[in-house]
């Protein structure tokens, strides 16, 4: 890992709401020495800021603009040139000793089974799964990817296989040497990063076509209990939020 790609994960970790918070907290107590009521105050804040991404009503509405950017791809485009559906990579435990659909985070089992869906529309079109492992002794997330469609009847000779990019960045620039500058895909990943996906391989130079799925948001109801208790699920989605906001934020710069 390059020193940017260091810096670029640390602040991305420290800036989530937990760290955030406890942070805020720390800093709160140790302002009560000396500075009674500000330490309380920020202390407070800290309490209340965690709660409050921890509630739906907020988490929701954090997540839900990144979420609702691109609609939903039901069938495959008409009248368009399509080159390939690609698969990005996500959460991966190669380690586990677990089926193969067992190693995949959700995320990556729904992009995954997206994937497959959409190239099922078109046989005729390539897909192309991405994802590295990080380390040269454990098959790469791309692997795993193609193993599995190779098993859901994907024949190899449609397969393509990006192994070596370790952030979506990078993943549309093997894309774009693969398929040449100016392709259209179709795009699959979870619903929160497309619209940082779309940019990274707009950039690359290709035409991506968004295919979102593995969406968290809007999924309790109002009228249910759990939409208005605090909880750890509702800290994800505002965490999702977050992370997906400076990852736009760092995408300018790349």
């Amino acid at each position: 890992m390059n020193t940017y790609s260091f810096i670029k994960t640390l602040a991305a970790q420290m800036l989530m709401p937990l760290p955030l918070c406890l942070g805020l907290l720390v800093v709160g107590l140790l302002l009560r020495n000396r500075w009674r009521r500000l330490g309380n105050g920020c202390a407070l804040f800290a309490l209340l800021l965690l709660v409050l991404f921890s509630w739906a009503p907020v988490a929701d509405r954090l997540l839900a603009p990144f979420e609702s950017a691109y609609p939903p791809l039901h069938n495959w485009p008409q009248g368009q040139t399509v080159d390939a559906v690609m698969v990005l990579g996500g959460g991966y435990q190669p380690h586990q000793p677990w089926v193969l659909t067992g190693q995949l985070s959700d995320s990556s089992a729904n992009r995954l089974l997206e994937g497959l869906r959409l190239w099922h529309l078109n046989p005729d079109a390539r897909l192309i799964v991405s994802g590295s492992s990080g380390d040269a002794d454990v098959v790469p997330m791309a692997q795993a990817y193609a193993n599995i469609a190779q098993d859901m009847q994907v024949p190899a000779s449609q397969l393509h296989v990006l192994d070596t990019p370790t952030d979506t960045g990078q993943e549309a620039r093997a894309a774009a040497r693969l398929l040449g500058e100016g392709s259209s895909l179709l795009l699959v990943t979870s619903a929160s990063h497309m619209p940082r996906a779309i940019q990274h391989f707009r950039q690359a130079g290709l035409t991506p076509i968004a295919a979102p799925t593995h969406y968290l948001a809007l999924r309790d109801s109002a009228s249910s209990l759990g939409y208005w208790v605090p909880a750890a699920r509702h800290l994800h989605k505002s965490e999702r939020a977050i992370y997906e906001a400076l990852g736009l934020l760092a995408a300018r710069w790349e």
